[in-house]
C-alpha cells in the first residue's frame, strides 16, 4: 500500500539525483509506512536490507549477500568489519547507486562502532559511488544516533526525514468513505496508512474493530504496547501514563498523585511521550507554555487515545471472550469520543481554512472565568496574522443542534472573554450536517470544509 508521500518522495528524489554522495536519515514510529517510501523510491540497481538482531559477523555476511544481487561475487568475500565492506562496495561499483539500512537501530546494538564508522566513510568521500540511507522506527535511538550534538553523525546528515502520521484526507480517500464516516474512522485509525489497510479488510467499522482490536488473537490488540516497548527499556510507566490520561487525569499533579510519585520525577517521561509524538501540552488561548500553571496532557494520537480509553481497561473482559459486550459498550460512549477529535480537526484545520481577507495562526482552546467570575469555555480561538482579528467558534457533533441557541451562547462569550478588547471578531460555527437555515454573521464550516483544508 502506498498512498501520497509526495513531499517525502520529492525531497528523497532532489537528493538521490545529485552528482555527489548523500547521506539520508529517515525516522518515525512503526506503521508509517519508511519501507515502503523507500521502495517505491528505489531502482533495480539499489541496495535495500532491513536489518535484525543478529551477531555482527552475520549482519555483515547479510548486506554482503543483498549487494551480490546487483554485484556479482561481492558476498564471496569475508568482511572482518563494517569498514572493509563499506570501501569494498564502492570500489567495485561501476554506476552510482543507493545502499539503505533500514532497522538501523539493530545493527548499532550490535555494532556499536558503525556511526563512527560512517562518519569515517563520509568525511573522507570513501563512498562517493553510492548514498547511504539509514531507516529506522525506534524514534530515541535514531535520534541519539545520528541527531544527537554528541552522535559522530552529527551535522553530517543531508537529509533528514521524520515520517509522520497522515491527515484526514488521505484517509478518506484510501477507505472510499464520505465526510462523517471519515471523522469517525479517523478517530480510531488516526493517521497511520498500515491500520488503514487492516481496516479495509473489515467489511465494516464494527467487524474491523472486533477483529482486530478486540480479538486476543487480533494484529492490533496490543500495538500501542510494542510501540512504547520500542522505545523504552522498561513500559510500565509510560503506559500508565497513558491509561491515566485517556481516563480523565489530565494534570500533572493528578498524575502524579495516581501514581504515587513526585510530579518532578515525571518530566523526563513526559517530555519522551510527547518527543514521541503520543501525548502533546495543552494551554488555554493567550498563555505561555513554560509558565503556565492550567496546563492539561492530551494524548495526540487518535487510534493511541481510543486504546488507552477503551481497549487497555477492558483487557480481562476481552481475554474472556466478551468482546461483543465491549464494543456495545464502546458504541454508546462513540459520540463524545468522536466529537473530542472533531474538535482537534477543527483546530487543526483553521490556519489552513480560506477565511475572508485574513489567515490565522494555530487555533486554541480557551477556558477560565469572564466577568461575572463563572468558568466559560470557548472550542476554538485563533489569532489573525497581523493580530488584529480573533477567530471565536463553536464545535458540535451532533445530528441534531439548535442554531440559535449556539449562535447565542457564542455571542455571549465573545462580549465576556478578556482578551478580546479592540480586536475585530470572526464568528463560526463548526457542525457535523449542513443547516436548514442561519442568520447572524456566522461562517459556518462542515466536515468536507475540514478534511479538505488538511490535506
Amino acid at each position: 500500500m502506498f498512498v501520497n508521500r509526495e513531499k517525502e518522495l520529492q525531497r528523497l528524489s532532489a537528493a538521490l539525483q545529485s552528482v555527489e554522495s548523500k547521506l539520508i536519515v529517515i525516522y518515525g514510529r512503526r506503521r508509517l509506512g519508511k519501507s515502503t517510501l523507500l521502495k517505491q523510491l528505489l531502482a533495480e540497481k539499489d541496495v535495500y536490507f532491513s536489518a535484525d538482531l543478529r551477531s555482527k559477523p552475520l549482519q555483515i555476511a547479510a548486506v554482503a549477500s543483498t549487494i551480490e544481487k546487483i554485484v556479482p561475487g561481492f558476498a564471496k568475500i569475508i568482511y572482518p568489519d563494517w569498514e572493509s565492506l563499506f570501501t569494498h562496495f564502492n570500489h567495485v561499483l561501476n554506476q552510482k547507486t543507493t545502499l539503505v539500512l533500514d532497522e538501523f537501530p539493530y545493527l548499532v546494538k550490535n555494532s556499536p562502532e558503525l556511526p563512527s564508522v560512517i562518519q569515517k566513510i563520509t568525511d573522507n568521500k570513501m563512498n562517493d559511488k553510492y548514498n547511504l540511507i539509514l531507516c529506522g522506527s525506534s524514534q530515541q535511538m535514531m535520534y541519539s544516533i545520528t541527531l544527537d550534538s554528541t552522535s559522530p553523525l552529527y551535522g553530517r546528515c543531508d537529509e533528514i526525514i521524520k515520517v509522520r502520521p497522515m491527515s484526514i484526507y488521505w484517509l478518506r480517500e484510501y477507505l472510499s468513505v464520505n465526510n462523517i464516516q471519515a471523522v469517525e474512522e479517523y478517530s480510531i485509525w488516526g493517521g497511520v496508512p498500515r491500520y488503514w489497510e487492516i481496516r479495509k479488510t473489515g467489511e465494516h467499522l464494527e467487524k474491523a474493530v472486533k477483529y482486530n482490536l478486540l480479538d486476543p488473537d487480533g494484529v492490533l490488540y496490543d500495538e500501542p504496547e510494542r510501540l512504547i516497548r520500542d522505545e523504552m527499556r522498561t513500559s510500565v510507566l509510560a503506559l500508565s501514563i497513558l491509561s491515566l490520561i485517556a481516563t480523565g487525569s489530565n494534570r500533572i499533579s493528578e498524575i502524579a498523585g495516581r501514581l504515587g510519585k513526585p510530579a518532578t520525577q515525571l518530566s523526563r517521561i513526559m517530555a519522551l511521550l510527547i518527543d514521541l509524538g503520543y501525548i502533546r501540552r495543552e494551554i488555554p488561548f493567550g498563555a505561555l507554555l513554560k509558565s503556565s500553571k492550567k496546563t492539561l496532557y492530551k494524548i495526540a494520537d487518535p487510534f493511541v487515545n481510543f486504546y488507552f480509553t477503551f481497549i487497555m481497561s477492558n483487557k480481562s473482559s476481552l481475554e474472556y471472550g466478551l468482546s461483543d459486550q465491549i464494543w456495545e459498550e464502546i458504541r454508546s460512549k462513540t459520540a463524545p469520543y468522536v466529537a473530542f477529535q472533531w474538535e482537534e480537526l477543527c483546530r487543526s484545520a483553521v490556519p489552513l481554512l480560506p477565511f475572508p481577507e485574513t489567515r490565522f495562526n494555530q487555533a486554541f482552546r480557551w477556558w477560565g472565568t469572564g466577568p461575572d467570575r463563572k468558568m466559560m469555555e470557548v472550542d476554538v480561538v485563533a489569532e489573525s496574522l497581523d493580530k488584529k482579528t480573533l477567530l471565536m467558534a463553536e464545535v458540535k457533533w451532533a445530528d441534531h443542534i439548535s442554531f440559535h441557541e449556539i449562535a447565542t451562547q457564542l455571542n455571549r462569550k465573545c462580549e465576556k472573554v478578556p482578551f478580546a478588547k479592540n480586536k475585530k471578531i470572526i464568528k463560526a460555527i463548526f457542525l457535523k450536517y449542513p443547516l436548514k437555515e442561519t442568520t447572524g454573521d456566522f461562517l459556518i464550516f462542515y466536515p468536507e470544509d475540514v478534511i479538505n483544508a488538511l490535506k
